[in-house]
């Protein structure tokens, strides 16, 4: 057992790393006391059942957890908002509101192996509580644009409206879990399987503006394209009120850094208003993220409108000074997967109008500059695609739906490029039942979260054994049932006595985008899209 090193998604923060977190720090805090926001701590460990009172759909994964010497189930704190809406709600007199509170405190969630990820997190936020309508958004808001701005970083913030897919959805008249599907793809921005989910409700009246949403993120013409495209009164209503709050954060002289993104539609069951997320130049994800959610208080028994944001501080210190028009800001580089992706994605750059004559030429180099743009390229395995992406080192990448379903991550899937096309198939020796009997199936495969994803959503139970190697081995030397396996032609499984059993999702390439690269380089970002698009139809 290995006693000193941290426990995975912890580290230690040593010397000039902690000074340059305590001056972000102090520098927020006092931000914040100038406002009239004032400090509160709760405890780190609170009751399992506040943070599930509070949100029901809230992942227990995440939560670390303990007993207390009763038995009773205990969490560390994984959010700072649920505990301190119990503090205002339970103690705080009613003379005490409006309530201008805020922390510095930690929060805990357990992360996946290997991702990178921190899993401790030291938070500021502050939270509005008693206060609802334009004046109290405007309050939050600008108290988070003084916590971005006294760090020095350069920043953006973005805003939404819950109301708006709310409204839509609810007359789409889907159920359930195509409404989540439908949130889901415009939250990842998945132009081309939203398109295909909506395909059927064409006809309905919320069918164009659901479509667009993803790509409608920019300025205030976003939301006159958004009012072009749909009736609905709740949606229209939140159109409205985004357009107020923009005209008065303009009047505060925060209009310059402020977009709108209708596809803000995360966490819909916890904002019932206004939502908002920012974004530095060096952090390759959110650093804010904050809100209105007028209902968390009454779960604790006290009805009280509230907004708040959270900031990440290590986040926020490590963006660094605003860099300005620097080459870096310029820069779009993308990673392309190496292998069975690389030929066609190559092919496609050139028909696109970029010179890669030092990518067609023998060479051991893996970062190349196309001549003639501010195009940057990567060649990386295809698992890695995703992490560059996901950690901001590349804007972009191009990588197979297959790896994307298999080791996920918190990135953008905007464009199907149609190539690379396979599927992902359950298989096994020609006349098998794989379901028959009592035995569960031993299923082998090289994707086992696809493998786990898909049986339990047939409510299958199934033994998964991962290989590395040739996996249609594993029914012929009897240790598996059946694979899930990516099947292009077939004549593999045909050669080995096998066959497909059960289709499980079509396999392309797709091209991903860094959640901060497309705020913060959204034309740049956009005009290679637009090229590769015009590419793919030559």
């Amino acid at each position: 057992m290995n006693c000193i090193s941290t426990p995975e998604g912890t580290r230690d923060l040593l010397f000039a790393a902690t000074r340059a977190l305590r001056q972000t720090e102090q520098a927020v805090r006092a931000t914040l006391e100038k406002r009239g926001y004032q400090e509160i701590i709760t405890p780190v460990m609170e009751y399992y059942d506040v943070f599930r009172h509070a949100n029901p759909t809230q992942s227990q994964e995440v939560m670390v957890k303990a007993t207390d010497r009763s038995g009773r189930l205990c969490v560390i704190r994984p959010d700072n908002t649920t505990p301190i809406a119990r503090v205002a709600a339970s103690r705080f007199p009613d003379e005490a509101f409006p309530a201008h509170i805020y922390y510095c405190q930690k929060v805990i969630r357990a992360v996946a192996d290997d991702h990178g990820h921190r899993g401790e997190v030291l938070q500021i936020g502050a939270e509005l509580i008693g206060a609802d309508g334009l004046a109290a958004d405007l309050d939050i808001l600008s108290a988070a644009f003084g916590a971005l701005a006294g760090s020095g970083a350069g920043f953006r913030v973005e805003l939404g409206h819950a109301g708006i897919y709310k409204g839509l959805i609810s007359s789409l008249g889907v159920d359930d879990e195509t409404a989540e599907e439908i949130r889901t793809l415009i939250e990842n921005k998945s132009f081309a399987a939203l398109g295909d989910v909506l395909e059927p409700y064409r006809g309905r009246e919320a069918y164009r503006a659901l479509k667009a949403m993803p790509q409608l993120f920019g300025g205030v013409e976003v939301l006159e394209e958004a009012e072009s495209l749909t009736e609905n009164p709740e949606a229209r209503a939140a159109f409205a009120y985004l357009k107020a709050l923009l005209e008065a954060l303009d009047k505060a002289g925060y209009g310059s850094a402020v977009t709108v993104d209708l596809g803000l539609v995360h966490e819909l069951d916890y904002y019932t208003g206004m939502m908002f997320r920012g974004y530095a130049g060096g952090a390759g994800a959110a650093i804010l993220r904050g809100g209105r959610y007028n209902a968390l208080c009454g779960k604790f028994g006290r009805d009280l409108a509230a907004a708040g944001f959270a900031v990440d501080l290590e986040a926020l210190t490590e963006a660094g000074p605003a860099s300005g028009a620097s080459e870096s800001a310029r820069r779009v580089r993308i990673a392309l997967t190496k292998g069975r992706l690389e030929k066609k994605t190559l092919a496609l750059l050139k028909k696109s109008g970029y010179d890669i004559s030092e990518l067609e030429s023998p060479s051991r180099k893996l970062i190349f500059a196309l001549p003639g743009s501010n195009i940057e390229v990567v060649l990386a395995k295809a698992a890695d695609v995703i992490t560059y992406v996901e950690h901001g080192v590349c804007d972009m990448g191009v990588v197979g739906k297959d790896t994307i379903m298999e080791k996920g991550g918190s990135f953008y899937e905007m464009v199907d490029l149609g190539f690379g096309k396979c599927r992902f198939a359950v298989a096994a020796k020609k006349g098998k039942d794989v379901y028959g009997g009592y035995k569960m199936p031993v299923i082998a495969t090289k994707y086992p979260a696809v493998t786990r994803s898909f049986f339990e959503k047939k409510n299958i139970d199934v033994v998964t054994i991962k290989i590395e190697g040739s996996v249609e081995l594993a029914p012929l030397l009897e240790l598996a049932d059946a694979i899930v396996d990516i099947v292009e032609t077939g004549s593999t499984l045909r050669e080995n006595g096998l066959e497909v059993v059960e289709e499980v999702a079509p396999i392309s390439a797709r091209v991903i985008v860094n959640l901060a690269s497309a705020k913060l380089k959204k034309q740049q970002i956009q005009r290679v899209i637009g090229e590769l698009e015009r590419g793919l139809e030559e």
